[in-house]
């Protein structure tokens, strides 16, 4: 019998839940942004020893904006400048 690794996600309404699912972004609470789980900034913050306590995870980037989190400006660029051009209005 296999064990399955329970994640603890985040949904859209901010509240944690268990998922069988992976997640595809990371996010850091009190910053309320999220980005690659591969992401250079937030893999150098934790290395530092910071970041990991205040860490969720999201499904899909929906979730993520949904529960009031902005893209990553180091890992989507793309997506941020489209964040903060949507902000400036």
């Amino acid at each position: 019998m296999t064990a399955k690794h329970v994640w603890m996600l985040m949904g859209s309404d901010g509240t944690r839940y268990p998922s069988l699912q992976a997640a595809a972004f990371g996010g850091h609470r009190r910053g309320k942004r999220y980005g690659t789980l591969d992401c250079r900034a937030a893999l150098q913050a934790i290395a530092r020893g910071g970041y990991v306590k205040n860490r969720v995870f999201f499904l899909d980037q929906a979730c993520a904006v949904a529960a009031g989190y902005r893209p990553c400006a180091a890992c989507m660029p793309v997506e941020y400048r489209q964040w903060k051009t949507q902000a400036a209005l």
